[in-house]
């Protein structure tokens, strides 16, 4: 190996030197244009701003009232959940809980009529939808509003 053989490793590339006139083609303003904000240093412009314009959040409307804060949530029990109790139990809040039906009672427990129940029970419930309520008595259970 002779030193007029040495090549330059392929994985080594010149790094860019902007704002210098040596044929870079990124010589006086160093690819940010002539004048304004973006050809500043220590620029920072925020994602949401519009150039100016008035921006969105200002744009919609804020009027009125939402009371999606304030409502009351019920953690849903379906029909078909209740078939892991056995015929005759009595089915309440703290039992759904217990067996992993419900995670969080939340303001309550509301059942409804998904599914089919094939079981003789007894539901203490906070809600029923009316439809809940006809499919659990055709079987011969009761519903109780708590």
């Amino acid at each position: 190996m002779k030193l007029n053989n040495l090549v330059k490793s392929p994985e080594t590339k010149t790094r860019k030197r902007v704002g210098r006139g040596n044929g870079s083609g990124l010589g006086k303003t160093a690819g940010t244009g002539e004048k304004g904000q973006k050809s500043r240093s220590g620029v920072s412009i925020s994602p949401w701003f519009e150039g100016g314009q008035t921006p969105l959040y200002r744009r919609i409307p804020k009027r009125g009232f939402n009371n999606a804060r304030f409502r009351t949530e019920y953690a849903v029990v379906n029909l078909s959940d209740l078939n892991k109790f056995n015929d005759g139990d009595v089915v309440t809040p703290a039992t759904l809980v217990e067996k992993g039906i419900v995670k969080k009672e939340l303001a309550g427990i509301k059942v409804l009529a998904n599914g089919k129940l094939e079981k003789k029970v007894t539901v203490k419930a906070h809600r029923f939808s009316s439809a809940a309520v006809t499919k659990i008595e055709e079987l011969g259970g009761t519903t109780e509003v708590i």
